[in-house]
């Protein structure tokens, strides 16, 4: 099923994905998972494996029309993600199609929105946070001041794509991570730029 998984669109890679399944898991018994930064499921695919075990949900919170680097004329656009009726890039279409790939797998709830927004009204307590949206400062930050509160103790916050070196990857969560880390978070397990801490 791993397998499977890595076959769809995304950009988590096997040894990375196979960590989040490993870490859904365990913390899945601690409550359900959240992910901010869905693009096309790919990532939440490898939590609902490991969280399914424990017959936990994932959430997974985007508002589907791409980060910064997946805007026309920017590093990550696609041409397979933009919608010509919007004039924008839509990645639900994407996400749909990943989803009908792995169908085996039904424990993933989409939810089409902007995360702070969601994160005011949002009252379920967390077995793990798993952040991966938007990489500017502002936006990662936002994504860990306004959900922080809201896993459970003994729970998980992890995130992706974190370079300590600037010429690797961008900077903004990194510096967020190391916020996490001031804030007392201590690390559990990381694989390359997967990290997860708990508190």
């Amino acid at each position: 099923m791993l397998d499977k998984i890595n076959s769809l669109k995304g950009y988590m890679p096997l040894h990375e994905g196979e960590a989040l399944a490993k870490w859904a898991e365990k913390f899945s018994k601690v409550g359900p998972i959240l992910e901010i930064g869905t693009f096309g499921g790919k990532s939440a695919a490898f939590l609902a494996y490991g969280s399914r075990k424990n017959n936990q949900i994932v959430y997974t919170i985007d508002h589907h029309r791409g980060s910064e680097e997946h805007q026309l004329g920017e590093e990550y656009f696609d041409q397979e993600n933009f919608d010509e009726t919007l004039n924008r890039v839509n990645t639900i279409p994407l996400l749909q199609k990943n989803l009908e790939e792995v169908k085996e797998i039904t424990n993933i709830i989409p939810i089409i929105g902007d995360a702070n927004t969601i994160s005011q009204s949002w009252q379920t307590r967390l077995g793990m946070l798993f952040i991966d949206g938007s990489h500017s400062f502002e936006s990662a930050n936002n994504d860990y001041e306004n959900w922080k509160h809201l896993i459970e103790k003994h729970g998980a916050l992890a995130f992706h794509d974190i370079y300590e070196d600037p010429s690797k990857g961008g900077q903004a969560p990194y510096k967020v991570f190391q916020k996490a880390i001031d804030d007392g978070f201590k690390i559990f397990d990381r694989v390359d730029t997967a990290v997860c801490l708990t508190y």
